[in-house]
């Protein structure tokens, strides 16, 4: 796997990873009672972005690290995905 497409890989895998992140743990501002004028009742009362982020790191670098693997060493084919057709080396 070459650099390029091992920062590409990662940075997918990274933000796929955030998208499920970002909920935990989120507390609205009308669950928390202090609503700030000019927002709406359900956005978040402390997102805490850069904890999200670093734990995203975590669990994006396991996934990476496990993506490569599979590349790397050839853990699993084409061959071996059930419903896709098998490829003949005579056609």
């Amino acid at each position: 796997m070459s650099v390029s497409l091992s920062i590409a890989t990662y940075f997918i895998i990274w933000w796929l990873t955030l998208f499920m992140v970002l909920p935990f743990g989120v507390k609205t501002q009308q669950e928390d009672g202090d609503i700030v004028p000019g927002s709406v009742e359900s956005a978040p009362a402390v997102p805490h972005i850069l904890k999200k982020a670093l734990i995203t790191s975590i669990i994006a670098g396991i996934i990476f690290a496990v993506v490569y693997s599979v590349y790397t060493y050839n853990l699993i084919s084409v061959d071996d995905i059930p419903f896709l057709p098998k490829f003949d080396e005579a056609n």
